[in-house]
């Protein structure tokens, strides 16, 4: 996808119906539709039952579009060759005139829609048929030609990869707090009492009448004298004096244990299922005659209703219906076959899918 100097945003589709799809959602985008064109060498999904490739026609046709928009070079070798050449092989084309968040919302809308890479085209094109440059006298493909080149382009893409996914189990170790033990010192009071037995000493004077002679002592004390007689006692004296009596040892054991830890691991796992050689080769003749007798007289080629053929085919080998009736698995295929195929219809194709589910099971 490429977008020019005059803000021409080019989308490359696969089919028709495709592009006209893209147009729509442009319109409905807000672009307004005489914006929009649309270039095809198969205006339908029919084959060529309606053309605008017209190579000859003087500045018209797909050539002159493309010199419009990529500033009229003659050199095949430009890019507008290589978009006419994919547009000659079947392929279509949408251009859209916008500015601002339109261009980019355009640009959005086409990748959503599967904007073909032009470039990955022609290394293609120069890998399976030689292509060197566009002519522009080389003959349009016809439907059943570009038909071919589709799903030979799409075959050379189909390649997909599945992831093998495997949990592995990983186990650590945190510290987690399981609990524990605060310690508080504080002082508290508590009255007390004791009894004790204190002497106390009173000085006591008496006076007696005497009569009696005197003695010696007597007379050694007839003189000034004083006697002093101290009154003692005793009284309470408190201290404290403070012991320990007890301590409080805080301290942890550590020791340890084994745990078995358990869980669910999940993977995935990827189961081959081979196919037998050539059997899808022997089956399109049958395809073929099946078409013959159903719907040739519809009118519509047997490469319309092959990729339905095949998908039945394919589908019946899928490890989900495996071992299931049709009728019981016809609304979840219906359902995967329309968002496969958008553009096809499930009552037209339906028997067809069918018919390649019956020869993949053995029900044909």
């Amino acid at each position: 996808m490429q977008a020019n100097t005059n803000q021409t945003v080019i989308g490359i589709f696969d089919d028709y119906s495709k592009a006209e799809s893209v147009a729509r959602e442009l319109t409905n985008a807000g672009i307004p539709r005489d914006r929009i064109e649309v270039k095809s060498n198969f205006m339908t999904g029919a084959a060529g039952r309606s053309t605008d490739y017209d190579e000859h026609h003087e500045g018209g046709g797909v050539a002159g579009f493309f010199r419009r928009l990529f500033g009229g070079h003659d050199d095949d070798e430009t890019v507008h060759g290589h978009y006419a050449e994919a547009v000659r092989r079947g392929n279509a084309v949408v251009s859209v005139e916008a500015t601002g968040d339109q261009l980019d919302r355009a640009v959005e809308i086409m990748n959503a829609a599967g904007a073909v890479d032009v470039d990955r085209h022609v290394e293609r094109y120069r890998e399976t048929t030689g292509y060197e440059r566009h002519d522009p006298n080389a003959p349009a493909y016809s439907y059943d030609e570009a038909a071919r080149e589709r799903q030979h382009l799409r075959e050379g893409e189909e390649t997909t990869s599945i992831p093998v996914v495997e949990e592995e189990l990983q186990v650590g170790k945190r510290v987690v707090r399981r609990g524990g033990v605060r310690i508080f010192s504080r002082v508290v009071e508590k009255p007390v009492e004791e009894n004790i037995n204190l002497r106390e000493e009173r000085v006591t004077v008496e006076r007696r009448n005497v009569d009696r002679p005197t003695t010696s002592a007597d007379t050694d004390r007839l003189r000034d004298t004083s006697v002093e007689v101290t009154e003692m006692a005793e009284e309470p004296v408190i201290r404290k004096r403070a012991r320990v009596r007890e301590e409080v040892v805080v301290g942890k054991e550590t020791s340890q244990r084994t745990e078995t830890v358990r869980d669910t691991l999940r993977r995935t796992e990827v189961e081959v299922e081979q196919l037998n050689a050539g059997e899808g080769e022997d089956y399109n003749s049958d395809f073929r005659r099946d078409w013959q007798d159903r719907y040739a007289n519809s009118g519509e080629d047997y490469n319309v209703y092959q990729p339905a053929y095949e998908y039945g085919y394919r589908t019946a080998g899928d490890a989900r219906y495996k071992g299931r009736n049709w009728s019981d698995v016809e609304e979840e295929v219906r359902t995967d076959y329309l968002r496969n195929n958008p553009n096809s219809s499930w009552d037209r194709m339906k028997g067809a899918v069918r018919y390649g589910w019956e020869k993949m099971t053995g029900k044909r």
